[in-house]
């Protein structure tokens, strides 16, 4: 049971008789661990083989580094002998400090927020905090993390997967996929530069309201990409808002307040990151609720496909 194996770990923690919570069992197996005092922490279970070693470390000391300069982000907790993380039961483990609040939103379900688009902005605004201090940042000679570059997108083998494989697609559709791929190359070849850290999940689950506050969390996916594909990705679920222009303008403007940001690429990286969708899902085909995963990526994908070369055509 993998509750046996997180009660193992948290020995390593002194959180042996913590009270200790199944919250989340995706990429990650997470638990919400609260002591005897009442302080929460996140116990995370790395998938097997996903991430090398020298890849969490380097997750763990960025975060480090980003709560060192005022963001708040989780914070790794060492154990009693000083380590980030520990092997238990062919899992690599790590404890971090649990952010206060709650997420700004889910995915599928409208926005409830008072401040719409000046709780947007803040998020661009948090978004170029991240960006900017990781640029000043001195990384490790070891840093590791993974690449959401030219490669990692578009190439042969994208970070996840070729979505042009996707067996949803019919034969028509994927030629026209393929059409699409090969269009985007060119306009990334020589026109997107502003490649650095990014966070590269930041999702509505994964930004934290507490009060005035604004959080982060799940550096997971976190590696070096292209600027421009970290806020598509924020802002691309957010698309079906009735004030969504609103929303996407706000955000911009936040961003661009702390850092510049050349966005004529954008519409390109919001296709990106829903093409990168379909390469997700296939190897998850048999997890419970992919029928409706897959169902909405295609649905969500294909007609930027054909407005993407429909605007490239003429």
């Amino acid at each position: 049971m993998i509750e046996g194996t997180a009660t193992r770990a948290l020995g390593f923690w002194g959180l042996a008789e913590a009270k200790c919570e199944l919250i989340a069992q995706r990429e990650n197996i997470v638990f919400r661990v609260t002591n005897n005092e009442g302080t929460a922490f996140a116990l995370r279970l790395h998938r097997p083989g996903y991430q090398s070693i020298s890849m969490l470390q380097s997750e763990l000391a960025w975060v480090r580094h980003l709560r060192a300069n005022g963001l708040n982000v989780p914070s790794p907790v060492p154990t009693h002998d000083g380590k980030d993380l520990v092997e238990v039961d062919g899992y690599d483990v790590d404890l971090l400090t649990w952010l206060r609040g709650a997420p700004m939103g889910a995915t599928g379900k409208p926005l409830v927020l008072a401040d719409r688009e000046g709780t947007f902005r803040r998020v661009g605004a948090l978004m170029a905090q991240v960006h900017a201090i990781s640029d000043a940042w001195d990384k490790p000679p070891e840093f590791e993390r993974q690449h959401w570059d030219f490669d990692g997108l578009l190439g042969d083998e994208p970070m996840w997967g070729r979505f042009w494989e996707n067996p949803g697609l019919s034969p028509e559709q994927r030629d026209r996929v393929l059409q699409a791929r090969d269009r985007l190359r060119d306009d990334l070849r020589d026109e997107a530069t502003d490649i650095g850290l990014i966070h590269a999940d930041m999702l509505r689950e994964n930004v934290m309201i507490d009060g005035e506050k604004l959080g982060l969390i799940d550096f997971d996916d976190s590696g070096f990409g292209y600027r421009l594909f970290d806020v598509a990705t924020a802002l691309f679920k957010n698309r079906p808002e009735p004030d969504y222009p609103a929303l996407h303008s706000a955000f911009l403007q936040g961003y661009q307040q702390i850092r510049p940001l050349e966005t004529d690429l954008l519409d390109q990286f919001m296709l990106i990151r829903a093409l990168s969708y379909l390469g997700w899902i296939i190897p998850r085909m048999e997890e419970a609720g992919s029928r409706v995963r897959q169902d909405r990526f295609l649905a969500t994908s294909l007609p930027l496909v054909d407005a993407y070369l429909a605007r490239t055509d003429v």
